[in-house]
């Protein structure tokens, strides 16, 4: 695990799949039921990094007050994100400054950096 390094989303998603098509990646990988734990940490941070893109978008279109939702989405599924590295990964938040949403967000994005280049389309 890295330390979130404050990557922009334009740097950490700058190769990710449209958002159309991660969501049918997504919606794919939730009718199978991950059942490894690398399995469920790509399912997790795939769906962490869209709703972070989808709640930028929105505050980008919209302003802050009509992104508060996607906002908050974000924020839950980068914490549910965090919450799995912390029982599996061992990592720790302490250690990891992770306090703040905007923290776990910042760690989203830095993760799904340093897993995307790995993958491939």
């Amino acid at each position: 695990m890295t330390a979130p390094d404050h990557l922009p989303p334009e740097t950490a998603y700058a190769d990710a799949p449209t958002i159309a098509q991660e969501l049918c990646l997504i919606a794919e990988a939730s009718d199978s039921h991950p059942t490894d734990v690398s399995t469920d940490r790509e399912f997790r941070l795939r769906k962490a990094a869209l709703l972070d893109r989808l709640a930028l978008q929105e505050r980008a279109r919209n302003g802050g007050l009509a992104a508060a939702d996607a906002d908050e989405a974000a924020d839950v599924a980068a914490e549910w994100l965090v919450e799995f590295d912390v029982a599996h990964h061992r990592l720790s938040r302490k250690g990891m400054d992770l306090v703040l949403a905007e923290d776990y967000r910042d760690y989203v994005r830095a993760e799904y950096d340093a897993w995307r280049p790995s993958k491939s389309l």
